[in-house]
């Protein structure tokens, strides 16, 4: 039996992995174990230290619930969410960039009919933003019956599941395109809010010296048979933390201008954007 130990332990743990393995999942775990054993071999980390890791990984499992998932907020800050939405979803030509799905994303936000708010409680959630567009493949075509899920915070900058004071589902909605491809949706003038610092990932941003802003917002993802899934952010072009995003996902082309609105429909500002889908070639990786 061979003696484990410094230079032969990663050959080891790489070995005793069942060649019946799904490829991918082999490929995944493989690097992930050279990594993890080369990082800890380059700063020859302590035992103290990795117990420190193991604390700060248990108390962010503690924190994460249906409401808040600690290990995305400190993906978050680390960019590593960004990086894998880069790598996964990396747009050519016309295509629309996405941005990171984030945390407070809920699954079955309330259908709405064109042109309706997705404000409960009308203007204590902020002034009114008229958000049209036209949602259209890479030739131009219009896309019809697809579907925009957006949600933002609210004025104090709380998801509404943070906020006892918000109604259940506030902010949030979903919108159909018409035959023409064009949507129609009323939010409000996001707000740029702290994430969440009260636990490790603030705790991880006071040592590396950040603040926990992020830029305001407003969060759309946008799906249709035959396209594959956006997930995408809009950013507000006057918002002093477009530089320094504390999660690392501000693109130039998501940033956008809040006009004011001059027509009869009872927004104070207007956005436009139009959004440009990529088809479903159906070469994406399946995951592990």
């Amino acid at each position: 039996m061979k003696s484990v130990t410094i230079d032969n332990i990663t050959d080891l743990v790489i070995a005793a992995m069942s060649p019946d393995m799904a490829p991918r999942t082999k490929e995944v775990l493989t690097n992930l174990i050279q990594h993890l054993h080369d990082f800890a071999r380059d700063v020859r980390l302590t035992h103290e230290e990795w117990l420190i890791g193991i604390d700060f990984l248990s108390r962010a499992g503690k924190m994460t619930d249906e409401k808040r998932n600690e290990f995305i907020l400190i993906s978050d800050i680390l960019g590593l969410e960004s990086l894998a939405d880069a790598i996964s979803h990396n747009a050519h030509g016309n295509e629309t960039e996405s941005a990171v799905l984030g945390p407070f994303f809920r699954e079955g936000a309330p259908v709405l009919p064109a042109g309706a708010s997705i404000a409960q409680r009308n203007t204590k959630d902020g002034p009114a933003v008229s958000l049209r567009g036209r949602i259209t493949n890479a030739k131009g075509e219009p896309v019809a019956g697809a579907i925009i899920d957006v949600w933002e915070t609210g004025p104090d900058g709380f998801y509404e599941q943070q906020d006892p004071n918000q109604p259940d589902m506030n902010l949030r909605g979903r919108f159909k395109t018409d035959d023409n491809g064009d949507y129609d949706i009323m939010a409000v003038r996001p707000v740029s809010y702290p994430i969440p610092y009260d636990g490790p990932a603030g705790d991880l941003l006071q040592i590396m010296g950040r603040h926990p802003y992020r830029p305001a917002h407003i969060h759309m993802v946008v799906v249709a048979p035959g396209y594959k899934k956006l997930i995408s952010q809009l950013y507000d072009r006057q918002d002093t933390y477009l530089e320094s995003d504390a999660v690392f996902a501000v693109k130039g082309s998501l940033i956008v201008d809040f006009k004011p609105a001059r027509d009869n429909s009872g927004a104070e500002y207007l956005v436009e954007h139009n959004v440009v889908l990529k088809a479903d070639d159906g070469t994406a990786v399946k995951a592990v």
